[in-house]
Formats: structure tokens, C-alpha cells, sequence
């Protein structure tokens, strides 16, 4: 059943005194596979796991603490599990849960479009394949995670009480500005920018995925980007004349002029967290349709330091989930 929350003015998360406004890097950690073929749960690859000490290298050349959110392929590869296991234990990186229900266990499910949104799938298979991967993730990690993402965005009307259920305390899988209603997942067009309580009872937060609308029609952008979505001439045409512009907080298709533009604005509406987000096999060429060639890989890594060094001259800090989770949790 589709996602069908819809917080309140209330709900929205009151950061303590003196948080100010901080970023937060989170990294989708999966297999690699066709992004343009039909999902399918073998014949996927596991080539660009060792890619991310490259990243990381990056991360702590500025001090930032990325949360890295991991599926099943990837926490029980031998290289995978320890390589993540050891970044934190260093303190240098951050685990969560990222669930893609295709490649994660009981494979009782037919692979469908519909049923790799697990929030799609029955609620005690959904529950089976949470709790599995939360379980494989404590034992190779050494504690249990706190955050979650599920694959491609997929909440559904069962996720909520059973991220509780699995100690989870702050979701990340809201996209807002995007609906993925036509595909069978949910429609996230209309919710908040900014942290607010899912369950404030059982202290469950949502973490959106930034994304904000620029141009001289912004602040209609909520009202006319689903209806455009109808319209591709007539977005590309706005969008190229900057009336009106998507922005999301990432490197995947979004230039460095584009996310600069992008976090103005969250800074100017006052986000407390500016979460920007990609997918770990971009960090290789070949793989994502976003990095292709050794150029776009170069200019990738590129994108990122000066995304980095524009936020320090914004004076805005990183900051670690685990803060997040402290500061949110202090407010209940």
C-alpha cells in the first residue's frame, strides 16, 4: 500500500539552541547493476566496493563523517563487511540499514517493479527482510544501526512500525519534491524539507533527502513540478529559462553551479540539515548512468571538493548521524 503519512506543523523537528545549520553526507552502499534493464536478483556485481576508501580518503582530508547505508550484497562480502566494520571502529565513517528486497533474504517474493519498493511487500516479509539485514549488520559491525533508507525510496504503510520494531531512530528515505508513484512506490512531492517526527512516542524521526526548487517560480514549485512532470517540454523549457528548477543535494546529475544555487537556498530557508546523498557505484566509471568515463569519474571527485570547500566558506559544519540522533532525541 502506498506511504500515506502526512505530518503536521507540529511534528517539525525544533533543533536545540546553538545546532545552527550543519550537512550531512549519506551514501547508498550496494551492488552494481543495469539501471536501465529490469531488476533481477542474481547477475549483479560487486567490482566498486574498494572504491569507497577513495571517498573516504576525501571525507577525512575535510573532517567529514559520511553515513554510509548498506544493503545485503555488500555487508556480507569478505572485503565489504570488514572494510566497513574497520571505518567504523576508527570513528572515521557512520553504518545504517539500505534495503533492497530483491537481493535480500527470504527471497519469498517474485522480483517485480512493484515488489523492489519494500514497502510494497506484505508486512512480515517486509519485517523478515528488515530484521535480517539489521541482524547482519550488528554482527558484522559490531553494534546495531540506527538509520535506515530503504532502496529506492520504497516506504510503504507497514515500514514505520516495523523500523521501530528493528531499533531504528532516523529514516532517511523520503525524497521530497519526488513521487515515484507511477513506478508503484510512494509519492513524496508533498512533504517537508526539514526533520520531523514520524513517531514521536517510539522517537522515530525523518531525515529528507534534500532538495529544494529554484527560479522566479519557486515558491509554486511544490503546487506546479507534479504537474509538469506531465509536461517534459515544458519543464526543460522552464528549467533552462530559470523560472523554475529541482535541485537535489547530489553529484548525480546536478552540476556543482546547480548544488551551489541548491544550498542557498536551504540555507536561506533556514534546513537545519543539508543532506545530500548519492549511490556508492558513481564512484567508479562504468557503472551508474551518471559517471561513464574517466573524465565524469575525475570530475566527480572534483565536484565533491568543491561542493566541500563551499560549504566552509559558508561556515557550515558536517556533522555525524549520531549527532543528529542526539540532538533530535533531546527534543522529545
Amino acid at each position: 500500500m502506498p506511504f500515506k503519512h502526512r505530518p503536521q506543523t507540529s511534528d517539525t523537528i525544533r533543533f536545540p539552541d546553538g545546532f545552527g545549520q550543519r550537512f550531512l553526507i549519506t551514501v547508498d552502499v550496494e551492488e552494481e547493476f543495469d539501471w536501465e534493464q529490469p531488476i533481477k536478483r542474481e547477475g549483479y556485481t560487486l567490482e566498486t566496493i574498494e572504491a569507497i576508501t577513495d571517498f573516504q580518503a576525501l571525507c577525512d582530508e575535510y573532517h567529514v563523517t559520511p553515513l554510509y547505508l548498506i544493503d545485503w550484497p555488500v555487508i556480507n562480502d569478505p572485503i565489504g563487511g570488514p572494510l566497513y566494520a574497520d571505518l567504523v571502529k576508527s570513528g572515521r565513517a557512520e553504518v545504517g540499514i539500505q534495503l533492497h528486497p530483491w537481493v535480500n533474504p527470504p527471497y519469498d517474493e517474485e522480483v517485480t517493479q512493484h515488489n523492489s519498493f519494500a514497502g510494497n511487500l506484505p508486512r512480515e516479509l517486509e519485517r523478515k527482510k528488515l530484521l535480517n539485514l539489521r541482524n547482519r549488520i550488528t554482527e558484522v559491525i559490531g553494534s546495531p544501526p540506527t538509520s535506515y533508507r530503504a532502496g529506492r525510496y520504497g516506504l510503504g504503510e507497514n515500514s514505520l512500525e516495523l523500523l521501530t520494531e528493528a531499533g531504528v531512530t532516523i529514516d532517511s528515505s523520503v525524497r521530497t519534491h519526488f513521487d515515484y508513484s507511477h513506478e508503484g512506490g510512494p509519492d513524496y512531492s508533498a512533504l517537508p524539507r526539514k526533520p520531523y517526527w514520524l513517531d514521536r512516542a517510539n522517537g522515530l524521526a525523518e531525515l529528507p533527502v534534500t532538495t529544494v526548487f529554484w527560479g522566479m517560480l519557486r515558491q509554486q514549485g511544490r503546487v506546479l513540478f507534479p504537474q509538469l512532470e506531465k509536461f517534459p517540454i515544458l519543464k526543460s523549457l522552464l528549467s533552462r529559462s530559470g523560472m523554475l528548477e529541482r535541485i537535489a543535494l547530489t553529484p548525480e546529475g546536478i552540476s556543482v553551479a546547480e548544488a551551489i544555487k541548491g544550498i542557498d537556498i536551504a540555507l536561506d530557508d533556514d534546513l537545519p540539515i543539508l543532506n545530500f546523498s548519492f549511490h556508492s557505484p558513481s564512484l567508479r566509471a562504468g557503472y551508474t548512468p551518471y559517471v561513464t568515463t574517466s573524465d565524469e569519474q575525475e570530475a566527480f571527485f572534483d565536484w565533491w571538493r568543491r561542493i566541500f570547500d563551499y560549504l566552509e566558506m559558508r561556515k557550515i559544519p558536517p556533522v555525524a548521524l549520531s549527532e543528529i540522533d542526539a540532538a533530535i532525541q533531546s527534543t522529545r
